[in-house]
């Protein structure tokens, strides 16, 4: 048996933690350059946000919920408004790569940090995977509609009829490409891009609000308010909540860029929480719009719900012009979380904790060898699993990491209350909790399939971490 004294240095992993004021510095490993401002992380929070949420996940999303789908989008952007101004406390506090990673691991524990870093991994990946199938989506209603003699065969996955998604797999790659140019030429991409979006979406309110009907959103909640299993798919508003929070939760991607911001302090909290106000009420004013136009139960079960729309109500130019800007602007979403994902895995690597070669950085500041990673794996998992089981894998991934950031923010408002704050967050004994309880009662929401897959992926990462991360971290030998 282990005597106390080297039992708990075996155990110290559990509790090492690195300093709030740790910065990357020349000998860590390469430091990634400050390039982003503030209307460049508005545009990667509004470019993350707006996108296969409210071109593709409000179909599915009305399926489950019926009209009280709007209630859904309210609810899931409550919770992530609670977890958005707590993201803004700890990322002008630590403005280094990393995200809720780099938070728990200077609050919580290694462990924790460990746990965190590998669900966001999961997250990414799969947010740029379902991104990419809902592109998809749109993509192939175009390419049918102008009688291209692509087989069907290679416009959806097996799960869907098909045999690859052929679609997804290349649009992954090619955002895989935008970003290897460099942060701020893609960051750039990005902001041209989601104008196009947003131009897009007022042209379909403009289009839609003539015929708006009321009738529509009778009965308003057909599957009521909490969640309920059938076919292995949660229903009612709650259950739908659980699906779309993953459109809402793009702000968190803003964080990983927080070394590569000029003017951390400021800018980080700007490009936040400015983006989730600006998002959750163009949510609800589409979903609105929608709903009012057409029967939540016919246009739900398209793959392309807002074209649909629009051709319903014999707009055909129209529906195929929204089509358009859903492919050209929805690749968005993609490159913002992409970005995130290699940020995440290029803190970790740095940390030690992942294979040092992917800490590597291009001469254009880029972490290409994670990029790639990142993209090739997103790539091939588009290719062949439906957009709404990869939703809810990576919404299980988000509620972790937001539960863990909540918990960072109370935590070191405890240990170090005099700590000077770029930005407080207001009522953090209120905030905090509700933010937490919200992602867990989320967490419950989801189908029992999806939480079951992501115990196991964070019981295979303990395994990697304790046989290969735990002894290779820096702070091992500290």
């Amino acid at each position: 048996m282990l005597r106390p004294k080297l039992w708990g240095e075996f155990m110290s992993f559990i509790t090492r933690r690195k300093p709030v004021s740790a910065q990357a510095r020349p000998g860590d490993g390469q430091r990634l350059k400050a390039t982003l401002s503030w209307p460049h992380l508005v545009a990667l929070g509004v470019g993350a946000i707006i996108g296969t949420g409210i071109y593709t996940l409000t179909g599915v999303a009305a399926g489950l919920a019926g009209p009280a789908v709007i209630v859904s989008f309210a609810v899931a952007g409550a919770v992530c408004a609670f977890a958005a101004l707590s993201y803004a406390e700890m990322a002008t506090l630590m403005p280094h790569a990393g995200s809720a990673y780099s938070y728990s691991y200077a609050t919580l524990g290694e462990l924790v940090a460990w746990v965190i870093g590998w669900s966001l991994i999961l997250e990414y990946t799969l947010v740029c995977s379902a991104v990419s199938v809902g592109w998809s989506g749109y993509a192939s209603g175009l390419i049918e509609q102008a009688h291209w003699a692509v087989p069907k065969a290679l416009l959806a996955g097996p799960e869907a009829g098909g045999l690859i998604n052929l679609p997804a797999v290349f649009i992954a790659l090619v955002v895989t490409g935008i970003l290897l140019v460099g942060t701020r030429e893609s960051a750039t991409v990005n902001f041209v891009l989601v104008c196009v979006k947003l131009v897009a979406l007022a042209g379909f309110v403009a289009l839609t609000l003539p015929h708006f009907d009321a009738a529509h959103f009778h009965p308003f909640a057909p599957f009521g308010f909490g969640a309920h299993e059938m076919d292995g798919k949660k229903y009612g508003v709650m259950g739908a909540a659980a699906i779309i929070f993953f459109a809402f939760y793009g702000f968190d991607a803003i964080s990983t860029a927080a070394e590569e911001t000029k003017n951390p302090s400021r800018d980080l909290t700007i490009g936040i929480v400015g983006s989730m106000v600006m998002c959750t009420f163009i949510y609800m004013i589409v979903a609105t719009a929608a709903l009012g136009a057409s029967p939540y139960d016919v246009f739900s079960k398209s793959s392309e719900p807002l074209a649909f729309v629009l051709r319903q109500l014999n707009q055909p130019i129209a529906a195929s012009l929204i089509a358009g800007a859903a492919v050209l602007a929805m690749p968005t979403v993609i490159m913002v979380f992409m970005f995130g994902q290699s940020r995440v895995f290029f803190a970790m690597a740095r940390d030690g904790l992942l294979p040092k070669a992917l800490a590597s950085v291009s001469s254009r500041g880029v972490p290409s060898t994670v990029t790639i990673l990142t993209g090739v794996i997103a790539a091939v998992i588009a290719g062949a699993i439906p957009l709404s089981e990869i939703a809810s894998l990576a919404n299980a991934g988000t509620l972790a990491a937001f539960i863990a950031t909540g918990l960072a923010v109370m935590a070191l408002r405890r240990a170090a209350p005099d700590l000077p704050r770029p930005f407080k967050t207001p009522l953090v004994w209120v905030v905090g909790p509700a933010g937490i309880l919200g992602c867990l009662y989320l967490f419950t929401s989801l189908s029992a399939k999806t939480m079951i897959f992501f115990a196991l992926w964070n019981a295979f990462g303990l395994v990697v971490y304790l046989l290969y991360s735990r002894n290779r971290s820096k702070l091992a030998g500290s």
